[in-house]
């Protein structure tokens, strides 16, 4: 089951946002700046996101399993449990932001994140050539679905 994440559950979707992120930063973020990434600090963001309007989802299978946010077209924050993956969640998760989108679905990701990679671009999602920096020698790539 999806659910809009609101006041109520803000916290259970910050808690899954934190521990996913830090898991998928591990690789390249330093240990002190992985550290910052609290589930209060994520509550943060997130909440301040859905005050800009965003829209935030977290699926629940027994417990609360993943989150994504949308933003008119743009997907972003989805984030599933390391638990709980390789196991359709993700899917699941992308499919519903995709149906939520005022227009052509995009999203953006670190260009080493190439698990994620592969999720889009077996959904159909393609990369649209635009680029960001992140770091000196790390970008962030954009992906539309086609």
């Amino acid at each position: 089951m999806i659910i809009p994440v609101d006041k109520t559950n803000l916290l259970q979707a910050a808690t899954i946002h934190s521990i996913s992120w830090k898991e998928s930063h591990r690789a390249f973020c330093t240990p002190d700046f992985l550290e910052l990434h609290t589930p209060d600090r994520q509550r943060e963001y997130l909440s301040s996101k859905m005050s800009n309007g965003t829209k935030i989802y977290m699926l629940i299978d027994e417990g609360p399993v993943g989150i994504v946010s949308v933003t008119n077209s743009l997907i972003e924050d989805l984030y599933v449990l390391p638990e709980f993956q390789n196991m359709g969640y993700g899917t699941k998760l992308l499919q519903y932001a995709v149906c939520k989108c005022a227009d052509t679905p995009t999203l953006w990701i670190l260009e080493n994140n190439t698990r994620a990679e592969k999720l889009y671009c077996r959904m159909g999602f393609k990369k649209t050539g635009k680029r960001n920096p992140i770091t000196d020698g790390l970008d962030e790539i954009e992906f539309a679905l086609s």
